[in-house]
């Protein structure tokens, strides 16, 4: 402050004292009476009172299907996933059956709207191919500059920085579009393999060691060969990987990062801008980030619970969780539950299968018997935690969170590996919501403050 009360506010501890001071100020003006909401017909989060979401528009890209409405009712089904009105179950296995990769596939058809043909689809992976490696001086100047505490920062940066490259980044056309978006998807995997390990060199000293992305492999090839200092990978660790991808790829157009995309998109600013925004929303630990929170749960229980063997001191640890007394104290189990599904989370049901072929390989059967238990027991620790009948469905982040520990891929990068799969669904909404050139987005908020007479600053 200017009396000197405060000191200078060139001084880090300065501006702490003063913004702790002015949060008092923040929490009196922002507190809303929660009932206030029903009053108004607010619906909060954008959530019907049944807890489903409260539609705002129409989309032909992706269906997730978790209840059915029964005379008014919402009641549990199975849950399924469908892209472009294909389910994902079917994608994935075909490639299985056909001993492929299955991502690039993925990509066209939820771009596209159609499956390609075998000359379609080998078109579309060249084009990828030739895509793949980042601008000249790109890894210098905007990823080993100024390396972030958190990738999925450093990706929405460089995805930003990507409009400098572009002659023609304002053009919203679906054809310029469309080669931002197919330029976007080749390079996710490089930035973000590329943004590890400038993070581990800034954060740890290491080494770099940066392997340039290879035309002739797949997404899920290159991620693997680019964040290993060796580049080797298996056939089964490639497969597992590339079928994260695709049931990561695209989730409808309600989701917080689509529906994110679809807002920016509406307002008729470039793509860059665009994506970097969903990137943004991703990263969020309501959203893409609770991957890394079921990883992080785990890695606290084994710290509490000497003998993960002994189920009912891994029972006491998840009970106690749940009451706030482990973890990060919030009481929540994290990979479990979900927004629309309520029996059955598809995208889980295909990850556990892979998961324990995965297990098999690396002899982590134990892990995976201990994510099982976990999934298996879940509504009973949760009413003996709560008192609470519940159904503890698990969703994909609890296993996505096995598989990518089994494959050894870094924490730090499950978040942004959830956005090199998502880019693929969040370039689609982009075309989608640009083609049909809709209003743009503004939704109401009411105004409940009091109305205040103004008072000269001398009089204050």
């Amino acid at each position: 402050m200017r009396d000197g009360n405060y000191g200078e506010f060139s001084t880090k501890q300065a501006q702490q004292m003063y913004c702790r001071m002015m949060s008092d100020k923040i929490a009196r003006s922002s507190q809303i009476d929660s009932s206030l909401y029903e009053v108004h017909d607010v619906k909060r989060g954008l959530r019907n009172s049944n807890g489903t979401g409260v539609c705002v528009g129409l989309t032909k890209i992706g269906c997730v299907e978790g209840y059915d409405i029964i005379d008014g009712k919402k009641t549990a089904v199975e849950g399924r996933l469908l892209y472009r009105g294909i389910n994902v179950q079917d994608l994935v296995d075909g490639c299985l059956a056909e001993h492929r990769s299955g991502y690039e596939e993925t990509s066209y058809l939820l771009l596209f709207g159609e499956l390609p043909n075998k000359i379609e689809l080998e078109i579309f992976k060249d084009y990828l191919g030739e895509r793949r490696e980042l601008p000249f001086s790109f890894v210098r100047d905007n990823i080993l500059t100024a390396p972030s505490l958190n990738i999925m920062n450093k990706l929405a940066r460089c995805i930003l920085s990507f409009y400098s490259f572009d002659d023609n980044p304002d053009d919203l056309s679906v054809e310029n579009v469309l080669r931002q978006s197919i330029d976007l998807i080749a390079r996710m995997p490089a930035l973000i393999c590329y943004g590890y390990q400038a993070k581990l060199s800034y954060d740890k000293s290491a080494s770099l060691h940066f392997h340039r992305p290879l035309p002739n492999l797949s997404t899920a090839e290159n991620v693997l060969r680019m964040i290993r200092p060796m580049g080797t990978y298996t056939e089964l660790e490639a497969t597992l990987l590339d079928i994260c991808l695709i049931i990561h790829a695209e989730h409808g157009g309600g989701n917080n990062s689509a529906f994110t995309t679809h807002v920016i998109s509406s307002s008729g600013t470039d793509t860059y801008a665009a994506i970097s925004a969903a990137v943004g929303s991703l990263k969020g630990p309501k959203h893409g980030g609770a991957n890394i929170k079921v990883v992080q749960m785990m890695e606290d229980m084994r710290k509490h619970v000497k003998d993960v063997s002994d189920r009912k001191a891994v029972d006491k640890y998840f009970i106690d969780l749940m009451k706030g007394k482990h973890g990060d104290r919030t009481g929540l189990l994290y990979g479990f539950g979900h927004a629309v599904y309520t029996k059955s989370d598809p995208r889980a049901v295909i990850l556990k299968k892979m998961a324990k072929k995965l297990a098999a390989h690396k002899d982590l059967m134990e892990e995976f018997e201990l994510y099982d238990y976990l999934e298996q027991n879940a509504s009973e620790l949760y009413f003996r935690a709560k008192g609470i009948e519940r159904e503890m469905m698990a969703n994909v982040d609890l296993y996505s969170g096995f598989v990518y520990s089994a494959l050894g891929i870094p924490t730090e990068i499950s978040t942004p590996l959830f956005a090199v799969a998502r880019i693929s669904g969040w370039c689609a909404h982009r075309l989608e919501e640009l083609y049909m050139a809709g209003k743009i987005m503004r939704p109401a908020y009411i105004d409940i403050s009091d109305h205040i007479v103004y008072t000269p600053l001398d009089e204050r």
